[in-house]
């Protein structure tokens, strides 16, 4: 009688299997794998991985079994009670936020890319942001060759759209935004429809952990400071590569902490504290390195794996959005926008001394989906 299947989470299963070792220490568990074989990868509601123990492997079974984060109550659509909670305030935050950055800002809710240095105005601000987009497209080597341009695109996390229709006129490409906000998602889509567009860019309301489209469908897979809100970094990564066609190009910029150094199992207490209040107004869940999205890459056999810091390029981001912050315009819009924009407007200057302590690293990851 075949062994029957047992179901683990897939970031155990990857860390003990592959032996990465991250978010995990598993070294003692190596000379006992064989006893491990790994059956194919069957999502399931909660997105476990089947391993198939072998005889004599209980032990092994109990060492991983507890190796596994605490675990929560699970809903009809897979999602954990924790998850619902965080992408609720995600959702109302922006809700709530979107209207006052686009009056001062314009529709490009992101950094912007400058050089070091530099004093700027805020007409430079959002002509930095125009530049974060095209280093970003330069760094992954995105061609402007009309016979190898992007021609369909997904923006993952996509605000009010602004990437979405940069890219639509750019590249004449097909795109579509998901946002976990409706108000976003319609107000982007009135953008595009405002701009000739609602031909070739459309907007939805959509979790990326589980975005509404086919295996394979996209040529250019752009999340612009999006992962950061993504409670499961590796399943994020997943429906990124899913979504992604045969040698499309994955482009993701992110916030990330430091990279932790071989001796480091963690950041240090006051790193972390400091995070934390940056997690609560922000609705951020836990942070991860650069390296840890290099390491899910890999373990995805990922092609042309690139990463960079450009913390030193979005130096003057925040102190800029501060200022905008102290004007007339920008007092009375924060006091009228509502309490959880105030929150977020309150731990600014942390940002700032979490990328002066380098804590806090602004991080370019992009790979290439193999043929």
């Amino acid at each position: 009688m075949a062994a029957a299947p047992v179901f683990f989470p897939s970031s155990v299963v990857v860390s003990v299997y592959r032996a990465h070792g991250y978010a995990f220490s598993c070294s003692s568990l190596l000379s006992q794998l064989p006893a491990i074989k790994l059956s194919s990868y069957r999502p399931t509601r909660t997105d476990h991985t089947a391993i198939t123990l072998l005889p004599n492997s209980n032990r092994i079974a109990s060492r991983l079994q507890a190796m596994q984060s605490p675990t929560f109550e699970v809903n009809g659509d897979g999602k954990t009670e924790e998850v619902e909670k965080l992408q609720k305030g995600i959702a109302e935050f922006y809700d709530e936020s979107s209207g006052i950055w686009e009056e001062i800002w314009g529709d490009h809710m992101h950094h912007g890319f400058y050089d070091p240095g530099t004093t700027v105005s805020l007409a430079d601000h959002r002509t930095a942001q125009i530049r974060m987009i095209e280093e970003a497209l330069r760094f992954a080597s995105v061609s402007d060759d009309p016979m190898k341009k992007p021609k369909r695109i997904v923006d993952v996390g996509c605000g009010i759209g602004g990437s979405s229709r940069y890219f639509a006129r750019k590249y004449d490409a097909e795109c579509k935004g998901i946002t976990l906000s409706p108000v976003q998602a319609k107000r982007a889509q009135a953008l595009a429809v405002a701009e000739g567009l609602q031909g070739t860019v459309s907007f939805e309301v959509a979790d990326a952990l589980a975005q509404p489209f086919p295996h394979g469908q996209f040529d250019l897979v752009w999340s612009m400071e999006s992962g950061e809100h993504m409670p499961d970094k590796e399943k994020f990564v997943r429906e990124l590569v899913r979504v992604a066609a045969p040698g499309a190009t994955i482009i993701i910029v992110t916030w990330c902490h430091r990279d932790l150094s071989p001796s480091e199992h963690s950041l240090k207490p006051q790193e972390q504290k400091l995070l934390n209040k940056i997690c609560d107004s922000y609705y951020l869940p836990a942070w991860c390195s650069t390296a840890d999205y290099v390491k899910i890459l890999e373990s995805l056999f990922l092609e042309d794996i690139k990463r960079a810091d450009w913390s030193e390029y979005v130096a003057p981001f925040w102190p800029a959005v501060i200022r905008s912050a102290l004007t007339w315009k920008g007092f009375t819009s924060l006091i009228r926008s509502g309490w959880k924009t105030i929150k977020g407007a309150m731990v600014m200057p942390l940002m700032i001394e979490g990328f002066k302590k380098d804590v806090i690293k602004f991080s370019v990851i992009t790979c290439r989906k193999p043929e």
